[in-house]
């Protein structure tokens, strides 16, 4: 499979994924969380089908579309590990869901890097809120959460939070 293969089912999982959480915390309280703006597709895609929603986004040296950069109130910069552990104070309440799109080419920090965020996360994360990652995360209150039908096993995780 070509590399444009590759990333066009990895956006068409990840949109799969996006709009069965956003349907699932329609009734759940809490802002959303966007680990990495990117070019803000991701963003863009939440703020339209959470209108009314604050998102906060978690971005490092933010350079998205024009039209895809959150306000100063909701762009949260700097290294993730930096930022996210005191993420609690800055959020208005617990998250009701988390996306994480953070994955390198590297595979080797990748597995840190979500070994890592699989103990950051359930800090900010709702009771029964949500998390949408790129990356398999480990932690006990993280139960996997089903896939959408068309989205294959391993291309996208799905979590509940249930501690």
């Amino acid at each position: 499979m070509s590399r444009l293969d590759t990333h066009i089912r990895r956006l068409l999982a990840q949109r799969a994924c996006l709009d069965a959480l956003t349907a699932a915390i329609s009734a759940l309280p809490g802002p959303v969380v966007e680990l990495g703006l990117g070019n803000g597709r991701t963003y863009d895609h939440l703020r339209e089908r959470l209108p009314g929603r604050e998102i906060f986004v978690f971005e490092r040296s933010p350079d998205p579309h024009p039209a895809c950069l959150p306000d100063p109130d909701h762009l949260i910069l700097g290294d993730l590990e930096d930022t996210l552990p005191v993420a609690a104070r800055r959020l208005p309440g617990k998250a009701a869901l988390v996306h994480s799109d953070i994955g390198t080419g590297d595979a080797a920090r990748n597995a840190r890097l979500a070994a890592w965020l699989g103990q950051a996360i359930p800090p900010i994360v709702a009771r029964g809120g949500f998390v949408a990652s790129d990356q398999a995360l480990d932690h006990p209150a993280l139960r996997p959460w089903p896939l959408p039908p068309d989205v294959a096993p391993g291309r996208y995780h799905l979590y509940r939070h249930e501690p």
